[in-house]
């Protein structure tokens, strides 16, 4: 049985993932001391995480050498990086690294971004479940976390939670024939 995808990601209500200038202090707006969201017992359930180059550069840039310090990091990028045992930069088609992620024994395969690769995803239908956190803030614009021209997809709601910071967090999985 194939390992599964799992986009956990949070947005904008009005559905993005950053504004126009990358700054992603309206994430900020939810921040409670003490409340992940659910997030430290949801890694704890991967051994392997996907990152765009762009948002593994953005959370470099804020501080963060290595985030994800315990787990398999694969950063899908056009230009190589310095790899490590367990960092690898991938030049490469993402949807055959993705492929060839789900069929090798392990746990669940993390996807942590961004909007580039979570739309190669969709197109070629690999993301298994969603795990969407809807920060109460409109944006007016900047990167959307679902591109348009993608396929149509059935979705079925596993659960849904609100938050009193005003968080709402959804839960879906790919509903498949």
């Amino acid at each position: 049985m194939p390992r599964e995808l799992v986009l956990y990601i949070a947005q904008s209500l009005d559905g993005f993932i950053a504004p126009p200038d990358e700054d992603l202090s309206f994430l900020n707006a939810v921040a409670v001391e003490g409340e992940d969201y659910g997030y430290a017992a949801f890694v704890a359930t991967c051994d392997t995480v996907i990152m765009g180059r762009r948002t593994y550069d953005k959370v470099v840039a804020m501080g963060v050498p290595d985030p994800h310090p315990e787990r398999m990091l694969h950063v899908i990028s056009s230009r190589p990086g310095t790899s490590t045992e367990r960092l690898r930069f991938h030049t490469g088609d993402p949807v055959a690294l993705v492929r060839e992620l789900k069929d090798q024994q392990g746990q669940r395969i993390y996807c942590d971004g961004g909007a580039q690769l979570v739309h190669a995803l969709v197109q070629h239908d690999l993301l298994d479940r969603y795990i969407i956190s809807t920060i109460p803030v409109l944006l007016g614009g900047g990167i959307r976390l679902f591109k348009e021209g993608r396929p149509s997809q059935a979705l079925s709601l596993v659960r849904s939670q609100a938050h009193p910071s005003g968080l709402v967090q959804g839960e879906w999985v790919r509903r498949r024939s």
